[in-house]
């Protein structure tokens, strides 16, 4: 069971154990309700489709790496920088490489527990960004 997160820069970490420990419906309980995962720029899914994205990670069997670089929080809302890396193996034998800094949007519900609202793992490309 996952226990509530009380600092903002304490949810990825807890992100981290659920992810490695192939626990979707822990990391389920680390968002809100309506939160939303960017795929790729543009690319925003929520609900199931968020659900999915994740397990398709979980999937290629590679525990992840994951460290906070920055955590700026304004009172119910705290923006979250973090770099990750899933590298390794899969179960079919090929070799897998992803890594980048999500950047997330998390807030502090009524119950004082933080959840992600806004999940980027890809971050932002300055290529894909428009004038």
């Amino acid at each position: 069971m996952t226990t509530a997160v009380v600092e903002p820069a304490e949810l990825p970490n807890a992100f981290l154990r659920a992810f490695n420990a192939r626990d979707l419906e822990a990391i389920d309980r680390l968002f809100e309700p309506g939160a939303v995962r960017v795929l790729t720029p543009g690319n925003v899914v929520t609900g199931d489709g968020r659900r999915a994205a994740t397990s398709s990670f979980m999937a290629l069997g590679i525990p992840m790496k994951l460290s906070v670089r920055h955590c700026y929080e304004y009172g119910d809302l705290a923006l979250l920088l973090c770099d990750y890396l899933i590298k390794g193996v899969s179960p079919d034998g090929t070799p897998v490489h992803h890594e980048g800094t999500a950047t997330d949007v998390v807030r502090r519900g009524a119950d004082g527990s933080w959840r992600y609202a806004i999940d980027n793992p890809p971050g932002i490309d300055r290529e894909t960004v428009n004038p």
